[in-house]
């Protein structure tokens, strides 16, 4: 079929007009975080495609105007609950009449509460000294955080900050021993989650020449009670402080006014709740001895555990004590990390042969009423020469005493970690032992 000249005219200017004749887009919205927390910054971003690129973005939250804008972002500061809903946004060409579609719906979701993160480790048990060890923040929410650790010997200001949710300690020190915390954070100005529940990490180390010595040795004590705190040791222990760590005071001196000081000992004449903590001796160069919970209730109820790591083999003892008498003759139950154990008519139960699967949380309720704050009942292991040591020296011992002090060799056995080392040393004393006794140089 021809076409008049009149149809092939009007055919191509309808071919022209739709060659220049836009599509009209459809905009995308995106929001961060989303999930969010009540007290952060939201960002809603409209992304508009197509040729125009002088947008003015227009954004609704269920139908109502929230705001008209230049740039793509969109910022929601210090978000609470009533800001939950669907939010759409559509681009208006500036300068002319044109629009473009809106954008699907996304819905945001705000929750009131803070989170809180957890945090754990990987050793279950004491943490043996030289070997890497490494903590876990754990938060079971949207992404976008970093994570901030501390310990009770530091200062909110020195937390360390990772940007991940693990903080690995390379080579375990006695040192590194104490109380643990975590928190996260994330976006401008940084939101923070609350910090996690306290984590103890138990370093053992026998060959530490200063511990701390707690009076009444035990880690709960009653309000108004008094509680000696000496820092002692094989050697001099001049020069040696008791520190502590509180929510309240963070990191202190016993002669900054809540102890009074008489060489290496802190005394506190009365007990209150704010004396919890964790405690420690301290040297002039910074050396720590093994860090102490001290927990001080106001209850009629406490427990009576070993404030100190307890031997794998050693028998242990936990009381539970009433404020108001003296008796032995208390009925109470005993609990393990929240389980019911056992009741005893005496108000005390005795695990004979203790074992690493004994470690953990323990409290108690007596049944004239009153129940114990929780206690931390730490297990280390038994230490012990490898036989390799012993079968040597006898050996030596039999073929004769005087060849160990021609080769002036000592033997000496890593405790922490295991191994055996032989460095020179005057060993004049060897010669006269005879292979019997040699248990006794360990």
């Amino acid at each position: 079929m021809e076409l008049s000249p009149l149809s092939v005219i009007l055919l191509l200017a309808a071919l022209i007009h739709h060659g220049h004749t836009q599509v009209k887009p459809t905009p995308a919205v995106t929001i961060t975080p989303n999930p969010a927390f009540s007290g952060e910054t939201v960002t809603l971003r409209c992304v508009i495609g197509g040729e125009v690129r002088q947008w003015t973005y227009i954004w609704e939250n269920d139908y109502y105007l929230v705001s008209t804008s230049r740039t793509q972002e969109f910022s929601l500061i210090s978000v609470t609950h009533s800001h939950s809903g669907e939010y759409t946004c559509k681009g208006a060409v500036t300068g002319t009449s044109g629009y473009s579609y809106t954008s699907p719906a996304v819905t945001l979701t705000v929750s009131a509460e803070t989170p809180k993160p957890e945090l754990t480790s990987s050793f279950k048990g004491a943490a043996l000294i030289g070997n890497p060890l490494t903590l876990y923040c754990t938060l079971n929410q949207s992404a976008g955080w970093r994570f901030y650790w501390s310990k009770h010997s530091q200062t909110p200001e020195n937390e360390t900050t990772t940007e991940t949710h693990s903080y690995t300690i390379r080579s375990v020190s006695v040192s590194d021993g104490g109380q643990y915390w975590c928190r996260a954070g994330r976006g401008n100005p940084v939101y923070y989650t609350q910090y996690s529940d306290a984590l103890w990490v138990h370093v053992t180390d026998t060959s530490l020449l200063v511990a701390l010595i707690v009076h009444p040795s035990r880690s709960q004590h009653f309000t108004n009670d008094s509680l000696s705190l000496s820092c002692e040791g094989q050697s001099n222990s001049a020069g040696w402080r008791v520190r502590r760590y509180t929510h309240r005071e963070r990191v202190s001196d016993c002669s900054s006014g809540w102890g009074s000081v008489t060489g290496s000992t802190c005394n506190i004449s009365s007990l209150s709740s704010s004396h919890t903590g964790v405690y420690w001796c301290e040297s002039e160069s910074g050396v720590s001895s093994n860090p102490v919970n001290i927990t001080v209730h106001s209850g009629a109820v406490i427990l009576d555990s070993s404030v100190h790591p307890v031997t794998e083999g050693d028998s242990l003892t936990l009381h539970c004590l009433y404020h108001h008498t003296k008796s032995s003759n208390l009925t109470a139950d005993f609990y393990k990390e929240g389980l019911f154990l056992l009741t005893q008519t005496t108000g005390e139960m005795t695990i004979r042969t203790v074992s690493k699967s004994d470690e953990g949380l323990y409290h108690c309720k007596l049944l004239e009423g009153g129940e114990s704050p929780q206690s931390w009942i730490s297990v280390r292991g038994t230490s012990r020469a490898p036989s390799s040591v012993f079968r040597l020296l006898s050996s030596l011992m039999a073929a004769s005493p005087y060849l160990l002090v021609t080769i002036i060799l000592v033997v000496k056995w890593n405790r922490a970690g295991g191994s055996v080392s032989i460095t020179p040393a005057v060993a004049m004393d060897l010669c006269c032992l005879s292979p019997g006794p040699l248990s006794l140089l360990f």
